[in-house]
């Protein structure tokens, strides 16, 4: 019953809204009906007599006009009429012509005085009714003589308006009853009809998945049926093998050995997971806080793969084997680390030219614009080239599943593809995809999407990422895309195109020895000489120009600038490391973050209190930790961001569900983070607006908003990211391998290239 109610007293609205619609345009057209008619019949009456007025009234005979103004006036709807001349005085009247309407005042309403060769009318109150009042003029060859003005009375109108508005009511009612009765009907045998189909696809797929359930199935159920086995399988599957929770680094090793058992699993990445450095002649190891290393480490460690990444640390050379291999962790080794070596030249050109100067900004929404040099690019390929060579060497059998990751490496896929065609190559872009148009300025496009088509799946952020690259790849290649399966099929191989939103580890590493949220504002508090009651923005960024950091600290100027209650009490503490230092745009922009820092603090500084401070340095992440706990808000105005995971960080360091997260709108982040205040960080206003709403929120609040965060990123993490690539690479190596067992005894399935559709 509820159900219907919730279709009944819509419609019923509706109807009723209809039907009062209705009822105010039939009132409004038949009212212009009658103030026709009555002006007609009006006119008509003063016609017929015309020539005798006219020569009355020229000639002055009153008692003639008011005799004939008593024949005009017999119509039983006329109260009474009068003769006025040119100047608007009563020449004659009926004896109950009503004295309100005087000459004067009907000779106001004409539009071009008594002088108006055309009839005017209007109605006005009289007593309990209203009358019409039709004013007609006369004149001769000599001129205009003066006007004719007849009252109707209108209380008929009223009474037929009235009655017409019963019907509709009546009508309404009837039609009313009559939709309620057949909605009711036909919503209960429809529903009726629908859940015993669908309970009854439900039990064959319950007790006879596959093959053994019924061949006929209603049309609109084949995707249901589909869905529901799937999930069925695996919640058994969990519930049976003890796997069902949260996903984990356990978890993820499990699905890799029942998806992917006994293969071998190569990572290529630019960073590598160890960076071996001398310092003061001391060998010291460093161990990257990358969300990249957190995901994959558990996979090749698991598995006792091999993780490919370019060597970079000052004594990386000292620790490597002939091969340039180092098995890792130093204390408990489980893996296998090789390392490529690129001269100065191929580095300059490979990493800082092509892929940061080129990709990036190409990628990226944020205004630079990108260079694009052919030397950058010869050395660009020539990388790729030389990691190909490496997961060759590496690879010990036919078909290793290579993960290959970022924008560093566009062309790798196809080029692992040509030396392994049974690879299974899973490539994640970590960055956004650019617009098909915005894509074509990069002069070896056609080039990069082809290498990036050598993978067998292709992964992104966010949805809109995998359409624009489809978008891309429709525009520039000749290629044949499914949408519906988001694939592309180049020169006979598919390549499926999938979201995989990536996360950070939960319960985050750096959490179990951490101090509690209390002592380290404390600490935070007593190193930037804030006072108790002082309130902590902070920002977390490298320092890039995609971050919006010159835009987030203008926010913090116009908040001091609208809300001067937050004057020398509120400070916004920006952690930036310093990052491609050598790229001029870089440059540029740590001087426009200084000179913003400067001049906020200035204006808004006094004494010992600056409302920014800018920390530029690298900070170990314990110390990014402190840092976050201690805020009242984080700030990630990012202009254009793949994920952005430092948005996910301050939610995971938030165990005291205390603190307010203000996101860009432009993250991939914000499609998942709906409970923070999210914002355009260009409209300086709205971004104010909502710092200074997470500051003054009240606990209760806050609490309610970082626990849904909370339990979104618990459920979301980077054990998963991994885990449904490795699930779906799984699926995919047991299709090609079944495919591949199956001949075609009459003829030769043709290659799928060419003809896009």
């Amino acid at each position: 019953m509820r159900a219907v109610l919730k279709v009944l007293v819509p419609l019923m609205l509706l109807l009723g809204a209809i039907a009062w619609g209705a009822s105010v345009l039939v009132e409004h057209t038949a009212r212009r009906w009658f103030d026709r008619d009555t002006r007609m019949r009006a006119e008509l009456a003063v016609s017929g007599a015309r020539d005798g007025l006219e020569r009355a009234l020229r000639k002055g005979e009153r008692a003639r006009v008011r005799r004939i103004l008593g024949e005009v006036a017999r119509d039983e709807r006329v109260l009474g009429a009068a003769a006025c001349d040119p100047e608007g005085a009563l020449v004659a009247s009926t004896s109950e012509y009503p004295a309100p309407f005087d000459c004067g005042r009907i000779r106001a309403h004409a539009s071009a005085g008594a002088a108006s060769p055309t009839t005017w009318a209007f109605e006005a109150p009289y007593g309990d009714s209203r009358v019409h009042l039709t004013a007609v003029p006369l004149a001769d060859a000599d001129g205009p003589l003066g006007f004719v003005a007849l009252v109707h009375d209108m209380s008929w109108v009223a009474t037929r308006e009235e009655q017409t508005r019963g019907f509709l009511a009546v009508a309404f009612a009837i039609v009313a009853l009559a939709a309620a009765v057949a909605t009711t009907l036909a919503a209960r045998f429809s529903w009726r009809g629908w859940s015993a189909e669908l309970q009854r696809v439900l039990r064959a797929t319950w007790l006879m998945p596959g093959p053994s359930a019924p061949p006929r199935t209603r049309r609109e159920f084949q995707p249901l049926l589909s869905d529901v086995r799937a999930l069925v399988s695996e919640l058994a599957a969990e519930q049976s093998e003890g796997r069902a929770g949260l996903w984990s680094p356990a978890r993820l090793r499990d699905a890799l050995a029942r998806h992917l058992p006994g293969s071998e699993v190569i990572v290529v990445a630019n960073r590598e997971p160890y960076i071996h450095e001398r310092r003061d002649g001391t060998l010291r190891v460093q161990h990257p806080a990358s969300g990249l290393v957190t995901a994959l480490e558990p996979v090749v460690h698991a598995t006792g793969g091999t993780w490919i990444a370019h060597g970079s640390g000052s004594a990386d050379r000292e620790v490597v084997d002939r091969h340039a291999r180092v098995r890792v962790p130093p204390d408990d080794p489980a893996y296998t680390l090789r390392r490529v070596w690129l001269t100065a030249a191929e580095e300059e050109g490979y990493y800082y030219g092509f892929s940061n100067e080129g990709l990036w900004p190409l990628c990226h929404v944020a205004h630079t614009r990108p260079t694009f040099r052919g030397a950058d690019f010869a050395a660009y390929r020539d990388a790729n080239r030389k990691f190909a060579d490496a997961v060759c060497e590496e690879a010990t059998g036919p078909d290793p599943v290579v993960l290959v990751q970022d924008y560093h490496f566009a062309l790798l896929p196809r080029m692992i593809r040509e030396r392994l065609p049974r690879a299974t190559i899973i490539t994640f872009w970590h960055i956004p995809w650019p617009n098909s148009e915005r894509f074509g300025i990069c002069p070896w496009g056609p080039e990069i999407l082809e290498g990036m088509l050598g993978s067998s799946i292709l992964g992104f952020h966010v949805q809109a990422h995998c359409n624009n690259f489809l978008d891309s790849v429709d525009r520039y290649l000749e290629a044949r895309l499914d949408r519906e399966r988001q694939s592309v099929v180049l020169g006979g191989q598919e390549t499926l195109v999938r979201a995989y939103p990536i996360s950070i580890d939960w319960p985050t590493r750096w959490a179990a020895d951490a101090p509690a949220a209390p002592i380290c504002r404390e600490r935070v508090f007593a190193d930037l000489g804030l006072a108790p009651d002082a309130l902590l923005g902070v920002g977390i960024d490298r320092l890039d120009y995609t971050k919006g950091i010159e835009e987030r600290l203008l926010a913090v100027e116009r908040l001091l600038e609208r809300f001067p209650q937050f004057r020398g009490r509120f400070t916004f503490a920006q952690l930036a490391a310093p990052s491609r230092t050598r790229i001029p745009r870089y440059q540029e922009l740590n001087r426009s973050v200084e000179e913003v820092a400067q001049r906020v603090n200035e204006r808004f500084g006094e004494g010992s209190y600056r409302p920014i401070v800018l920390l530029r340095e690298h900070h170990e992440p314990p110390t990014v930790f402190r840092y976050y706990r201690a805020a009242d808000l984080c700030y990630v105005s990012s202009l254009h961001d793949g994920m952005n995971l430092v948005a996910k960080e301050f939610v995971a360091a938030r165990d005291d569900e205390a603190g307010v997260l203000v996101l860009s709108r432009f993250t991939g982040a914000s499609r998942e983070l709906g409970e923070a205040l999210l914002v355009n960080p260009y409209d300086l206003e709205e971004a104010s607006s909502a710092l200074a709403a997470a500051l003054a929120m009240p606990r209760e609040e806050q609490r309610e908003r970082m626990r849904a965060l909370r339990t979104f990123v618990s459920e979301f993490n980077v054990y998963r990211w991994a885990g449904r690539m490795l699930v779906d690479a799984g699926r995919l190596r047991k299709r090609d391998r079944v495919s591949g067992r199956i001949t075609v005894p009459f003829r030769t399935v043709p290659g799928e290239a060419g003809g896009r559709r």
